[in-house]
């Protein structure tokens, strides 16, 4: 079988293979561990009034939030490219927006109570005059609910939708839980015809992705900036916001090559989730770490050649000690490493070495995260730090994070079915290439 040769599975092939096969227990409850561990030091460090509990929960919130917000821009991409290779793994992805709402609960929670723990311009006048009415707090917290709210709304939206259509020609496996249950049994009753939900479907999503990838780029660099760019109160640049959500979208990359691994080998599925799925992940990976380089480069190479001050000063600091180690680090994880590591078509396809690789572009970037937010607050050597700011809030918070994240993935990943069943299966799935009014059924003219 050549590399990207395409196995076409049936419909009972493929339920076959995916029900009754939930996350496992074990993961599922050392996901709940952590997450315990995590909130229980969290709310020591808040109740002691520990800015750096704070401080952990926001760059932490900043690095999980834009990876499930990217699984889901990568799923309305496939949607708008209308992709057929992606059908088999693009539901992994999908499954990254469960974290959104529990997201959007923690940024309630850092804007109401954490607000003064965090910024330090909210603590005094801000003297800018350009930024002070824009930090206003009710403006500044408004902004964030309004955005953010948009992008937990429309990225639901566009999932559920989704997996409507999977839902709709699947039998109950009883694993999902109740409120599963309860939502899949509506989906069941609505759904008519294959053929006209298929086109009235595809065309909805045609619109939710539209909207989800602009608010992916438009949406996040307003969140960026605010939550991140400002707390150097006195740092601009047209390029932090891109760099920042298309690192997130790169961390989407790298973390959905190991789920694809883990997915095949748990649903024991290596006819529907094949090597040429490996390779095409791998190539994106490749792309968008080269991507995210010139990103970060062409950032730091206008600043430094303009050596204004006010930008500058940025970039010095994470330049010194103590964060020269730091910054250093985030360098050979996220680009290094992955750029040379992944060249060839082979390391695309050896999981050992794709799986150090795309561990090493994660932890690298989620030390970006951490560059982001730490040297701002603390200064350098010139303040009088000795060493980096990294210890039991920083560490605990952080894999309570992930287990919570964890905990949201799995909980979706066990409510819905876990591939694109009828977009794989459905005898009318190549109509979807040429549009149709989903009304009549007809073909549309080339213009529309």
């Amino acid at each position: 079988m050549s590399l990207h040769a395409v196995h076409v599975p049936t419909r009972e092939e493929l339920i076959r293979a995916t029900a009754n096969k939930p996350v496992p227990r074990g993961i599922k409850l050392a996901c709940a561990v952590l997450a315990a561990i995590g909130a229980i030091v969290f709310i020591f460090g808040a109740v002691t009034g520990q800015d750096r509990a704070w401080l952990a929960l926001q760059f932490n919130w900043t690095f999980f939030t834009i990876v499930s917000s990217a699984g889901v821009a990568f799923a309305a991409v496939q949607r708008l490219t209308t992709a057929r290779w992606s059908r088999p793994v693009v539901r992994f992805a999908e499954g990254y927006v469960g974290f959104l709402p529990v997201a959007f609960l923690l940024l309630l929670l850092m804007l109401f109570v954490g607000h003064h723990h965090i910024y330090a311009w909210a603590k005094e006048t801000v003297h800018v005059d350009q930024k002070r009415e824009y930090l206003d707090p009710t403006f500044f917290r408004l902004r964030g609910i309004v955005i953010f709210g948009l992008i937990t709304f429309f990225s639901w939206w566009f999932v559920q939708r989704s997996v409507r259509l999977d839902v709709g020609i699947t039998p109950e496996d009883g694993t999902a839980s109740g409120w599963a249950r309860g939502t899949r049994d509506k989906m069941r009753r609505a759904f008519g015809d294959e053929r006209r939900e298929l086109h009235s479907t595809h065309s909805l999503l045609g619109k939710l992705a539209a909207v989800i990838c602009l608010l992916y780029g438009y949406g996040w660099s307003v969140l960026i900036w605010d939550y991140s760019m400002t707390i150097s109160l006195h740092f601009q640049s047209t390029m932090y916001s891109w760099q920042v959500f298309m690192g997130a979208w790169l961390v989407m990359l790298f973390t959905l090559a190991i789920l694809v691994r883990w997915w095949r080998a748990h649903l024991n599925a290596p006819d529907l989730i094949t090597e040429s799925h490996y390779h095409d992940i791998g190539k994106l990976c490749f792309a968008f770490t080269a991507f995210w380089g010139y990103l970060t480069f062409a950032q730091y190479l206008v600043i430094w050649y303009g050596n204004m001050p006010e930008e500058t000063h940025y970039f010095r600091l994470r330049l010194i000690q103590p964060w020269m180690g730091v910054t250093t680090a985030v360098a050979v994880l996220v680009f290094v490493i992955p750029f040379f590591g992944l060249l060839g078509k082979y390391p695309k396809l050896y999981s050992p070495w794709m799986l150090f690789v795309a561990c090493c572009g994660t932890i690298g970037m989620w030390l970006h995260r951490y560059l982001e937010i730490y040297p701002s607050v603390f200064g350098g050597v010139e303040e009088g730090l000795t060493g980096v700011p990294f210890g039991l809030f920083e560490i605990f918070v952080s894999l309570g994070m992930l287990g919570l994240w964890g905990l949201c993935y799995a909980s979706f990943m066990d409510a819905y079915p876990k591939m694109r069943i009828f977009m794989m299966t459905s005898p009318f799935r190549d109509e979807v290439q040429v549009p149709v009014d989903p009304e009549t059924m007809e073909p549309l003219p080339a213009h529309e």
